[in-house]
């Protein structure tokens, strides 16, 4: 493995971070060659499809997974050769994780309080205070098996937090929430960073990323292809991206005719998509050129730059919808 610089004060740091999973022809390289500083105090958002390196490498920084390539320290300590230092530093709030169910939350809680080694005398307080915090007071002496899913991951979250670590890692904490579920756990994820907690949060939604994460890196088939602050990344993009929905028999023809009013950029199947230099005040000689050329347009769209458009032109196609 690399040697890592040891001179960072970034509570998480990878260099050259790399994961194969098989060996000879078979090997997938699911993470490939990444680099990665979170600075302490942020929310890092690690955006992506599903598949493309996520996870993978959120459990190779926690130290489930062991790096293949590269190397990285978490809260200062190396991931391979100092993973029990590192795991009594982080919490890890994982989108798989088991809970059992015929345990209370409250029971579950001592007991993660227990494995962290915890004064015994502290630990009806700390279970109190952390089920207060993520509104589970009055679901403390359920079983875990009649919680919701919202309440599931709110749970998770507390298991997470209970040895106060300065570093946080959540792996998709919000997917097939509702969404007054998730925008509740994100409420919470804003006060603990508030409070100075380190947050590292890997995600497929959009607008997860925008509202929560102070910079993001966009990863896709193990490589990070874009990194930056959320507001500039859309910025560097530029015109806002018009879609245009038509007959299938006539996209080749549409096609033609949008490519005089910009750049085309990639779209989900079924619309095409052109960066509209002009913005709004194009749309009208657009519908008028397509008009013109005997297209009939089933739908108009034109949307400001998102972080589905940074990924799109950082990777030929877009991330919503992706499987």
């Amino acid at each position: 493995m690399t040697t890592l610089l040891s001179d960072t004060s970034a509570p998480i740091v990878a260099v050259g971070l790399e994961r194969t999973f098989g060996s000879g022809e078979r090997a997938i390289r699911a993470v490939d060659g990444v680099d990665l500083s979170v600075e302490p105090g942020e929310i890092f958002g690690f955006l992506g499809p599903n598949g493309a390196g996520k996870s993978t490498t959120v459990r190779m920084l926690t130290t489930l997974l062991r790096p293949t390539g590269g190397s990285a320290k978490v809260a200062g300590f190396d991931v391979a050769t100092q993973s029990d230092e590192v795991r009594r530093s982080i919490g890890v709030a994982l989108q798989d994780a088991a809970i059992d169910p015929l345990m209370t939350g409250a029971e579950l809680l001592h007991l993660q309080a227990v494995l962290y080694g915890l004064p015994k005398a502290d630990h009806t307080a700390r279970v109190g205070e952390l089920l207060e915090r993520v509104g589970l007071s009055a679901a403390g002496d359920r079983r875990v098996g009649t919680y919701s899913g919202g309440m599931r991951r709110r749970l998770d979250l507390a298991l997470a937090l209970i040895h106060e670590p300065s570093v946080l890692f959540l792996d998709e904490p919000t997917t097939g929430l509702d969404p007054m579920s998730r925008m509740a756990l994100w409420d919470e994820i804003r006060r603990l960073n508030n409070d100075g907690t380190t947050v590292l949060l890997t995600t497929q939604y959009l607008e997860e990323a925008d509202q929560l994460a102070d910079r993001v890196a966009i990863i896709d088939h193990g490589r990070i292809v874009s990194r930056g602050r959320p507001d500039e990344l859309k910025a560097a993009v530029g015109a806002p991206t018009l879609f245009v929905a038509v007959d299938p028999a006539q996209v080749n023809t549409a096609s033609e005719v949008l490519t005089r009013f910009g750049e085309l950029r990639p779209t989900a199947e079924g619309t095409l998509g052109v960066g509209l230099a002009e913005g709004a005040a194009g749309v009208s000689a657009v519908v008028r050129a397509l008009d013109d050329a005997g297209i009939g347009v089933h739908h108009l769209e034109l949307n400001a730059p998102s972080l589905d458009d940074v990924f799109a032109d950082a990777t030929g196609h877009r991330l919503e919808g992706a499987s």
